[in-house]
């Protein structure tokens, strides 16, 4: 009897242990099946923290909008009989972000630039509004200064005295500064342009096939404009708004001819080009071409008349 007791419980010990170590092995799965499931977690956790900060999570950005150009036009003088009164441009927002061509049609060719609406809005909506009223049709190029390579257009008058009825500011202008004499002969300014601070710096580099504003004075801008043929040294007082892109060989063969020296006494000296050459047609962007003029016809400018600098 005894020995068929022990028997039973050693058997009941040895079903125990075998249940215990079950249970053991089952807690010690269902624990690193927890822990798997932790890292899991972890890791992805971690993963939508990094692109929740990298802005996955995030509405699209959008870029800042640019500022919006503001442009004010001006009465110009009225004791200036040269001016045209063709109204003003009725924006004062103008588009200023991109670029817009220019065409200008001559009786040697056409130039064609880019206009940098983001540098210069205002003086690009100025050419438009212009161009769009033929003001530049049937115009004398009046003057040419080999002292600062550069030809002077955009007077129906043809005296550099003609203009709209209105004035803008000035925009943007080169910053490059000029070599001095010692580091390059060439090109240099004559001593009444070195010695003009009025736009409130030193003389600076005109890239060749720059298109800028021509002015009396910093921010008294009209339609007057001049095309450098190659780089001159000028003051920072002339708005660049645009870089010829081809026919700049036009102007070049204008250069080449000389010029009469009737502006010797005048910034940047120079006088009518020896070689004639007339703008036909203006054009922005997409305008069409006009098939008639409104400009006066052009009239060479007298050897004494006061011309508009450059």
């Amino acid at each position: 009897m005894a020995s068929s007791k022990t028997r039973q419980r050693k058997l009941a010990r040895a079903k125990m242990e075998r249940q215990i170590a079950r249970r053991a092995a089952q807690i010690r799965q269902q624990r690193q099946r927890l822990a798997i499931g932790i890292v899991s977690v972890v890791v992805v956790l971690g993963a939508v923290g990094t692109a929740w900060a990298l802005g996955a999570f995030s509405p699209s950005r959008k870029p800042a909008a640019p500022v919006a150009a503001s442009c004010t036009w001006s009465d110009a003088g009225t004791g200036n009989a040269n001016l045209k009164d063709v109204g003003k441009p009725s924006t004062t927002a103008p588009p200023n972000t991109g670029t817009e061509k220019m065409t200008i049609t001559t009786n040697l060719g056409t130039v064609t630039a880019t206009v940098d609406l983001a540098k210069s809005p205002c003086t690009a909506a100025s050419f438009a509004y212009l161009a769009g009223k033929n003001f530049f049709n049937n115009t004398r190029c009046h003057r040419l200064s080999t002292t600062w390579n550069a030809l002077q257009c955009g007077d129906p008058t043809g005296t550099g005295q003609g203009g709209p009825k209105y004035t803008y500011a000035n925009e943007y202008v080169p910053t490059t500064p000029a070599p001095t004499p010692s580091d390059s002969p060439s090109p240099t300014p004559n001593p009444s342009a070195s010695d003009d601070t009025s736009g409130g710096g030193t003389d600076v580099i005109y890239p060749a096939g720059s298109i800028a504003t021509a002015n009396t004075a910093p921010n008294v801008n009209g339609s007057q404009f001049f095309i450098l043929y190659k780089d001159g040294v000028l003051p920072p007082n002339f708005t660049l708004f645009g870089q010829v892109t081809a026919g700049l060989d036009v102007v070049q063969q204008v250069a080449a001819a000389g010029a009469d020296n009737a502006f010797a006494s005048l910034d940047g000296g120079g006088g009518h080009p020896k070689k004639d050459i007339t703008i036909q047609t203006l054009t922005m962007g997409n305008q069409p071409q006009p098939s008639g003029s409104a400009a006066a016809s052009p009239t060479p400018a007298p050897s004494g008349s006061t011309s508009t600098k450059p």
